[in-house]
This record gives structure tokens, sequence and C-alpha cells, in this order.
């Protein structure tokens, strides 16, 4: 089987990325009481349903407020890694997907965004990190979902996601094995990682994972039909499930 992974130039939404994501975490920080206040029509009313002004408006109060609204902007979708990923599944069409070690949301918003009806999940052990990806679902994006765990003890059915993505994550793992076995057990389609193509001096990094390293953990996890792709920098595994 041959997988094409188209790179995407344009991601479009109902809703502008910046204005749509950066509105549901400040609603979100409104209602955990975290130094935001907003009347009940900007807070209550489904966010689906506003207006592009009302939309602005609640995002004003957010950046009078001192929240880190920059993060949702559109710079995340330049990566290439992410445009070559975001290709790949729009060629797919998800119908679930999980993503490990959403950190900062480098992918996972720009997913959010390219997939309005796509149900997210992220799986992240930093209580920050959830507490960010709460406030968003609190705000009005209510697909997405998020377990606060050890993706190794992450304790759910087999097969539970359409597609698993694992982006810059096993270099930093001490067990990159394990990890791609639980991937393997919990997606029902795809698996798909990313990892650098190149050494670096990130002391996060405990490995180098080359393209015949990442044969041998696939072949070992089981998995050997793999196919493999890259964007400078960065190596895309793309494993296929039965």
């Amino acid at each position: 089987m041959r997988i094409v992974v188209a790179a995407v130039q344009t991601m479009t939404s109902p809703q502008p990325y910046y204005r749509h994501l950066a509105a549901a975490f400040v609603r979100g920080s409104a209602l955990s009481g975290e130094a935001v206040t907003l009347p009940d029509e900007l807070l209550l009313e489904p966010l689906d349903s506003m207006t592009p002004e009302q939309l602005e408006r609640i995002i004003a109060v957010g950046a009078e407020a001192g929240l880190r609204l920059h993060r949702f902007k559109r710079t995340h979708e330049t990566l290439p890694r992410v445009r070559r990923v975001l290709g790949f599944l729009r060629g797919i069409a998800p119908e679930s997907l999980l993503d490990v070690g959403s950190g900062r949301g480098a992918f996972l918003w720009p997913c959010l965004n390219t997939f309005p009806e796509l149900p997210v999940t992220a799986c992240e052990i930093d209580p920050v990190r959830i507490r960010l990806y709460d406030a968003v679902r609190q705000g009005g994006i209510d697909r997405l979902h998020f377990h606060q765990s050890n993706i190794a003890r992450l304790e759910l059915p087999d097969r539970s996601f359409d597609v698993v993505t694992m982006l810059e994550v096993l270099e930093h793992l001490d067990r990159p094995l394990e990890v791609i076995q639980v991937g393997l057990r919990l997606a029902a389609r795809y698996l798909v990682v990313s990892v650098p193509s190149k050494e670096d001096d990130n002391p996060a990094h405990i490995h180098f994972l080359t393209r015949p390293k990442l044969e041998a953990l696939f072949h070992e996890a089981g998995c050997r039909r793999i196919q493999f792709d890259g964007v400078p920098g960065h190596l895309i595994v793309i494993a296929v499930l039965p």
C-alpha cells in the first residue's frame, strides 16, 4: 500500500483560526475565575453562533487581562512537519484522533482548526498544559478532550482512536519502543510519528532516531507496514494498521 502525503498550503475553517481558539480560551478562563470577567451574553452563548464582532470583544478582554493569546496564532501552522501531517490527515479523513505529547499545541491547535468536526484527544503530563486545554474546552471547543497521563500508562481499549499522532515525542523518551507499542494498540488505522532527522544539542533529546532505528523499533513492536516521509530537519513515519 502506497501512502501519498500531500503538503497543505492553505487551511480554512468556519471561524478564523486565532479568533476562534483565543476566544474559547478567554471564555474558559473567565468560567474558571482566572482574573477575567465577561458579560453573560459573551460567556454563555454557544461559541459557534457568535459573530466576529463578539469574538473580537472577548479577545480584547483577554488581552487587557494579560492572557497569553499569542499561542493560538496561525504561526504554528507554518511548521513544515505540521503542514505535512495535516496534509496526510486530510487525505484519510480521520474520525477521531489522539495526539500524544501535545505540549504547547504546535500541532494540536492547527489540527482543531483544520478539522472543525474532528474529536481530538490530547495526552500530556504537564499540568500547566492540561489547564490550558481545559480552558479551551470549557470556553466552547467541546470536541477537545484530554488525559493527564504518561502515554504508557493510558488505560484505554484497543483501537480507541482512528489515528494516533506522536510528533516530536519519541526522542524525549527513555523507552520509545513501549510508547510505540501503546500507540499501535490504541490506533485503529494509522500511527503517525515525527522525529528530528539531524542530531542537535537539545539536552531533552535522549535519542537520535534514524530511519534504520525507527524501522527496527516498529518491527519489534509488531508493525511492518510503515511508510517514511520527511521535511527539512524532520523524519515522518506512518504506520498502517491492519
